[in-house]
């Protein structure tokens, strides 16, 4: 299916077919699968998207330009999105972008932190819906801003490349071979990934994962036995 390009256009004001028209999405998160899914929704919305994967690159942007709207994801490999929400969120007047804070970990704490830190909203992941997607940004922008007039909601629902899927496994399976370290950054990550995926057997596995790195017991044992899973899916997708 051809990519639409719809959003290629002369127009800067937000209309009906695309209500995010004339804005910036700067995504901060780590997944490149979670990260095609949101240049989708951003696709046919009209809005532009920049990527950062990290805490680091996302300053590195902000100190080049001002988005609309910030996507933190609050796992990050260099530290928490609840810290860069809480500075962005300090800000006052037009520069204050749109906050959402997003995650696919496990438990209301995660969402009660971003909040309580700034963000406007919380989205737990998987995030596909291009209707969910636009009117979460709509509500928290200036009435200026928004489309005129009625507008039919967009009830497509977005898929992102699998290719993406497999970077995103083989880097988590790089991380796990690492050692136990990488269980705090890693365990979250991979539930996010599996909800995206729609994958319940490795969402099974990242939650066995999860419940041994907080408790301590069988971490080993769980990393291999993710590792085994990870390992069926990269060589199905060899083999494609």
């Amino acid at each position: 299916m051809p990519e639409d390009l719809g959003y290629l256009t002369l127009t800067t004001h937000a209309t009906a077919l695309r209500p995010l028209l004339g804005l910036t999405v700067l995504v901060v998160e780590d997944s490149r699968f979670a990260s095609e899914a949101i240049r989708l929704l951003c696709i046919r919305s009209g809005a532009r998207i920049r990527r950062a994967d990290s805490l680091t690159a996302a300053h590195r942007h902000l100190q080049v330009y001002r988005p609309s709207v910030v996507v933190v994801d609050l796992g990050l490999p260099d530290g928490s999105g609840v810290d860069l929400i809480a500075e962005l969120a300090s800000e006052t007047g037009p520069a204050r972008p749109v906050l959402i804070a997003t995650s696919g970990a496990d438990g209301d704490g995660l969402a009660q932190a971003a909040l309580a830190a700034g963000a406007d909203e919380f989205l737990a992941k998987p995030i596909c819906s291009v209707c969910a997607f636009q009117q979460t940004i709509l509500k928290f922008l200036p009435e200026d801003m928004r489309p005129m007039g009625p507008r039919r909601l967009n009830e497509e629902t977005v898929s992102p490349d699998r290719i993406a899927l497999t970077e995103d496994l083989s880097h988590i399976d790089e991380l796990l071979r690492s050692g136990l370290d990488a269980l705090p950054y890693v365990a979250p990550f991979l539930q996010g990934l599996a909800r995206l995926a729609g994958d319940p057997e490795l969402e099974t596995v990242s939650r066995k994962l999860t419940k041994a790195h907080m408790s301590g017991e069988g971490r080993r044992d769980a990393i291999l036995a993710t590792r085994a899973v990870i390992q069926t899916r990269l060589d199905v997708r060899e083999l494609v």
